[in-house]
């Protein structure tokens, strides 16, 4: 299983996909939960949406992964064949100096751009952080109509990492929030499941969980799951604070955080599918991000729901880091969740 895991996640990092551009993490998912489920379509928004049968008398379960990814937006091309850009998505401006990236669909390589410390040390610019409206992307073009042989106004540009097994029981590799999840919802499409689940795929969740809404009215879940990828917190505390979730402790639940206030019920039956198997948990700490929880379960007349997901350090960068063993107990709940979710006998 591990390696199943592993592969299909290596190759859903390694697909671009930033938000409103998920095109090739479309097709790279679609490919491979074609053969596995009974119903697969896209919408106007670009969501994939897939079901798979079961008993008819089951929930309407939902459970969803966004595809998009945090990246760039070409916005104007200079007279010297500089690139300037805009963030799509939460990034830090601390992490993009000088990071390798691919521009456009014909994947151009480039870097961002800015003043080498030489340059920059005698005014004491060293001590600030470049914002990014004043960086660039470099692409080695000799001017602007250089450049524009090779990329346009309105191109995206995603970083340029490649996925990599560490050897130590970590992997790395960009995009893993929500690749992560997308890894984990393809391949419970592969497995015998107890009741009629619905699988979305969705598209700009970093820039608003647009996907969401669309796919939530469509869907019109009874209970829902968001499957994520969260952020760790293990690093080093200026004081003795609650820390966010740490690495190797397990899947990160969530009570609340600044999309939505967790179904109490449904938070219930993951602690008891948890417990029962075995497997570790965490809770997120409250009122930090969201997730496509926040947007579905304000659909139509409302949903339970709440948020499995895998603690990966820097995420909304180049890289990010994970731990295999939590993958795959994340993968373990989802699987369980489903599977008391199908046995429980939920209030109308």
């Amino acid at each position: 299983m591990t390696h199943r895991l592993l592969e299909a996640l290596e190759a859903f990092s390694n697909a671009l996909g930033v938000s409103g551009n998920e095109g090739e993490v479309r097709e790279t998912i679609a490919s491979r939960i074609r053969p596995h489920v009974d119903v697969l379509e896209t919408d106007a928004l670009g969501n994939v949406i897939a079901t798979k049968k079961g008993p008819k008398d089951s929930p309407r379960l939902v459970l969803s992964a966004h595809m998009d990814e945090v990246g760039f937006l070409i916005t104007h091309i200079e007279k010297s064949g500089f690139l300037r850009f805009a963030k799509v998505g939460g990034i830090d401006d601390r992490v993009i100096l000088a990071k390798p990236l691919l521009v456009g669909p014909k994947r151009i390589p480039g870097v961002i751009g800015t003043k080498p410390i030489h340059l920059i040390f005698q005014k004491e610019g060293h001590k600030k952080v470049a914002k990014a409206e004043d960086l660039y992307i470099d692409i080695g073009a000799k001017d602007r109509e250089d450049a524009r042989r090779l990329v346009e106004v309105g191109d995206f540009a995603a970083f340029a990492t490649r996925f990599q097994d560490l050897g130590n029981g970590f992997v790395k590799g960009k995009a893993l929030d929500d690749r992560l999840g997308c890894t984990l919802l393809a391949l419970l499409l592969e497995e015998d499941l107890p009741l009629i689940l619905t699988a979305v795929f969705s598209t700009q969740e970093e820039v608003g969980l647009r996907g969401a809404a669309v796919a939530g009215f469509r869907t019109s879940p009874q209970i829902m799951l968001a499957l994520e990828g969260t952020f760790a917190g293990d690093f080093p505390e200026e004081r003795d604070v609650s820390r966010a979730a740490v690495i190797g402790r397990g899947p990160v639940l969530t009570h609340q955080d600044r999309s939505m206030i967790g179904d109490p019920l449904l938070l219930e039956t993951l602690i008891a599918a948890a417990e029962k198997e075995g497997i570790p948990y965490q809770f997120k700490r409250p009122l930090l991000g969201g997730t496509d929880a926040g947007r579905m379960h304000l659909s139509r007349s409302g949903a339970r729901a709440s948020v499995i997901a895998v603690p990966a350090r820097y995420i909304h960068a180049p890289v990010a880091l994970v731990k295999i063993e939590d993958v795959v107990n994340t993968y373990r709940l989802a699987k369980a969740a489903i599977q008391a979710i199908a046995d429980k006998d939920w209030p109308s």
